[in-house]
């Protein structure tokens, strides 16, 4: 790991943890000894972050220097959090810490009144039924789909049979109790939404489909509300599920 990614480590664990975070904690987030986190924390000092604390007492980072502090109306505020917390509500694990991150981060560089009001905020998400957690790489399955490479994989329909596809991944659309993967299947040769708690051996391919992939779900979207499928969004599975 890198000195600059080790920092920028340490400075989301300064923003995230509950202050005052320990040197123990920040040195298990960032993983290095004591001795190396005190000269990090020293590092960050030189850069302009306003650190308070010492060994022994905990840390607390009472101003980050790198980012002027934004600012929000009230409504676009709780609209932020509103989303963020539904995303840690939802989200597969690695984007539910990003957002937890994100949260995070937002609170540390907004002025104290408004990040009192975010910590604070009125409206919350909350699911009594979160969708299946997938068990695939999910973070490598979205590049897969910046990228617009091919991705391979095993899969189980709702009636049990199982098939190997390979498929143009488009997009992940939550339909309401499952997230599913939007894509073109080379096997069909048509449109496919696959459940991501149903896809095994995730594998990305080295070939690529762009620039075809904005176009394509464009076209998909587009037949699903011709074809009055536009409600699964309100909770019913798209008909063209695998």
């Amino acid at each position: 790991m890198s000195r600059t990614h080790r920092l920028f480590q340490l400075m989301s664990a300064l923003r995230r943890l509950p202050p005052p975070a320990t040197a123990a904690q920040l040195a298990l987030e960032t993983g290095v000894s004591d001795r190396t986190l005190y000269r990090d924390i020293d590092t960050l000092r030189g850069l302009g972050a306003v650190i308070d604390g010492a060994a022994g007492f905990g840390y607390t980072l009472i101003e980050d220097a790198h980012l002027p502090p934004l600012g929000f109306q009230d409504e676009e505020l709780e609209a932020l959090v509103l989303g963020l917390r539904e995303v840690i509500a939802i989200g597969d694990p690695a984007l539910a810490q990003a957002a937890e991150t994100a949260l995070a981060k937002l609170r540390a560089r907004l002025p104290e009144q408004q990040a009192h009001r975010l910590k604070h905020a009125v409206l919350r998400a909350h699911r009594f039924s979160p969708p299946p957690v997938p068990g695939i790489d999910t973070r490598s399955l979205r590049q897969a789909c910046w990228d617009e490479h091919i991705v391979r994989f095993e899969y189980s329909d709702k009636q049990g049979s199982a098939s190997t596809r390979e498929v143009k991944p488009l997009s992940i659309v939550l339909f309401d109790h499952s997230h599913c993967l939007m894509a073109w299947c080379l096997l069909r040769h048509d449109f496919r939404a696959f459940r991501l708690d149903r896809i095994e051996a995730l594998e990305i391919t080295d070939t690529s489909f762009r620039p075809q992939r904005v176009a394509l779900l464009r076209d998909y979207m587009a037949r699903l509300k011709s074809e009055g499928q536009a409600r699964a969004i309100q909770g019913q599975a798209p008909r063209m599920q695998d």
